[in-house]
C-alpha cells in the first residue's frame, strides 16, 4: 500500500429492502452472499455480496430518521459510495498527507465486522468516498 489508501473494500448501494435486493443481486445476477449484519445501534443493515476482488454492499436504513432515508426519498435505490481500506484513518487527515481531505464527521462510525470508517467531505473528491480500517486476523 502506498499512502493511506488501500484496496477497494466495497461499492455501496442504498436499498429500501435488503431481502428484495438480495433476490436480485444473489438470485438473479448470481453474486455469492457473504454476510449481513445490523450495526450502528440497530439503525442500518449492511449486507455483503462477493464481487471477486471487492464486495457489493447493500445498505438498508432501518429507522425513519436515518440520513440515508432522505437519500432514498430523493434518489430511490442506487449507488451511494465507494469505500477504500486505510491502514490508519488518522494518516489521511494528518500533515504528511499532501491532499486537503476532511472527514464529514468528527468521529469514525461503526462499519462491518467491528471496523471503523469515515466519509470524506465530497467537496474535495467530487464523489462520496468512505475509508474503513482493514480487516485483520481478529476481524475475519
Amino acid at each position: 500500500m502506498t499512502g493511506p489508501f488501500g484496496r477497494l473494500d466495497h461499492i455501496a448501494i442504498v436499498v429500501p429492502d435488503t431481502d428484495a435486493a438480495v433476490a436480485v443481486w444473489r438470485d438473479l445476477i448470481g453474486l455469492p452472499f457473504k454476510f449481513s449484519e445490523v450495526v450502528q445501534a440497530g439503525t442500518i443493515r449492511l449486507t455483503h455480496l462477493d464481487l471477486g476482488s471487492t464486495d457489493l454492499q447493500l445498505v438498508e436504513p432501518l429507522v425513519a430518521d436515518h440520513p440515508l432515508m432522505d437519500f432514498l426519498l430523493a434518489n430511490g435505490p442506487g449507488l451511494h459510495h465507494v469505500c477504500f481500506e486505510a491502514e490508519d484513518l488518522d494518516a489521511v487527515f494528518g500533515p504528511d498527507w499532501p491532499h486537503p481531505l476532511r472527514a464529514v464527521q468528527d468521529l469514525p462510525h461503526e462499519a462491518t465486522k467491528g471496523r471503523q470508517a469515515v466519509f470524506l467531505d465530497n467537496a474535495a473528491t467530487a464523489a462520496v468516498i468512505e475509508l474503513t480500517t482493514a480487516l485483520t486476523a481478529d476481524r475475519p
